[in-house]
């Protein structure tokens, strides 16, 4: 099903593939924190729609304790999920933290459907539709990005994504269902 809705976004919005950005080596976070704010301040959350860190979860032991930490897949990479044209290209690319997209300078080349279908799936970062267990009018609890620790209520849910509409500060946000929590 997850493919299905995959296609279907794509058929919604033509030229939208992944692509894999270059960033200065451990400023992946920082890169897709400054992205995601990106989004909304240059308003282009019609052209990119999820910036991800491919991490898995690997145990390391401590003194005597088991500890799951998470551990970045392609260090230095950042997947982003965006439809490129001149702007959104400019946007990316001068982003601080970025050295550049995968592929020739000007022409960035996007990862198959299935190439990036993997890597997100190897990450648990796969599209998968999680149930909603907020409402509209909710308050909630920013837990990670820019707007960390911030309070919000929901306006809107979309369930088939997993994001919510915060409005913030009068600031409108897009978040992920697990970047909240209730309060």
């Amino acid at each position: 099903m997850a493919e299905k809705d995959e296609m279907n976004l794509q058929e919604d919005n033509p030229g939208r593939a992944w692509y894999v950005i270059h960033t200065y080596s451990g400023y992946e976070n920082k890169v897709k924190a400054n992205l995601e704010r990106l989004i909304h301040t240059a308003n282009m959350k019609d052209m990119i729609f999820n910036v991800v860190v491919p991490v898995e979860d690997e145990v390391e032991i401590k003194d005597g304790k088991k500890k799951v930490v998470p551990r970045k897949v392609f260090p230095g990479y950042v997947l982003v999920d965006m439809i490129v044209d001149e702007h959104s290209w400019y946007v990316v690319r001068n982003t601080t933290g970025v050295t550049g997209f995968v592929g020739s300078e000007k022409h960035p080349i996007p990862l198959t459907d299935a190439e990036a279908q993997r890597i997100l799936k190897s990450s648990g970062e796969e599209a998968k539709a999680p149930e909603s267990k907020f409402a509209v009018g909710d308050v909630v609890r920013i837990k990670s990005g820019v707007f960390e620790n911030y309070t919000g209520t929901v306006t809107a849910i979309d369930e088939q994504q997993g994001r919510l509409k915060v409005m913030s500060d009068d600031t409108p946000l897009d978040l992920a269902f697990d970047q909240v929590e209730e309060i």
